[in-house]
């Protein structure tokens, strides 16, 4: 708990402190790419979808059991 608390506040004080380098950001942006390119496959896509609906299904009874008990 104490590990996550101090995780947690030295996320926000270093978000808070950053400061971006916008001159060596424009710098970089001719070495950008202009493309993007996606990699995957469909198999992976439909296993995601499936796990989606597998769990979104689950929480959907369980909570219509939840409200009916109570």
């Amino acid at each position: 708990m104490v590990f996550s608390l101090i995780q947690v506040l030295s996320g926000i004080l270093l978000t808070y402190t950053y400061t971006p380098d916008m001159m060596e950001a424009w710098n970089l942006s001719p070495n950008l790419t202009q493309e993007v390119v996606i990699k995957g496959s469909h198999p992976s896509l439909l296993l995601t979808l499936l796990i989606g609906l597998i769990s979104v299904t689950i929480a959907y009874f369980i909570s219509k059991k939840y409200i009916n008990k109570h």
